[in-house]
């Protein structure tokens, strides 16, 4: 299991091997619901990209993925969280994935998010305590709720 990663800003320099990750990861994904188009690709990952909140994820110094963790008045979106084909199942996403939880519950937030019908990310948020609150032939939306204080 991976443990020396971290979070780091990103840098225009990391658009493009992150646009990389992006699309080896989403590829076979979008092209299963007929959305994948490199242009559109490129311009919505640009769009995320350039968006306050856009994470790097470093393991051992190396890029090695992404996520966007946007802070709202009454929500937390994350989008964007892409990690390179060869540690999808090492362990590492779960340990990304608590790490925002903790500061998702500090700040009180609910968490929300959306994901492809039929990617295997939906079973890795369920895992999470994330509920879906609705689907279409594209997308399913998830929240992971406040988790309540006990007193």
């Amino acid at each position: 299991m991976p443990d020396d990663w971290r979070f780091g800003p990103v840098g225009e320099a990391d658009f493009e091997p992150l646009l990389a990750i992006r699309i080896d990861v989403m590829r076979e994904h979008l092209e299963r619901v007929f959305r994948y188009e490199p242009e559109r690709a490129r311009r919505f990952f640009r769009a995320a990209f350039d968006e306050p909140g856009m994470r790097l994820i470093l393991l051992d110094g190396e890029r090695v993925g992404c996520v966007g963790f946007r802070r709202h008045a009454h929500e937390i979106k994350i989008d964007s969280f892409y990690l390179d084909r060869r540690l999808h199942n090492s362990g590492l996403g779960t340990r990304i994935l608590k790490v925002l939880m903790a500061e998702a519950d500090a700040a009180g937030l609910p968490v929300r998010l959306e994901v492809l019908t039929g990617s295997k990310a939906g079973r890795f948020y369920e895992r999470h305590g994330f509920v879906k609150l609705r689907e279409d032939e594209i997308e399913r939306s998830y929240e992971r709720p406040v988790p309540s204080r006990q007193s």
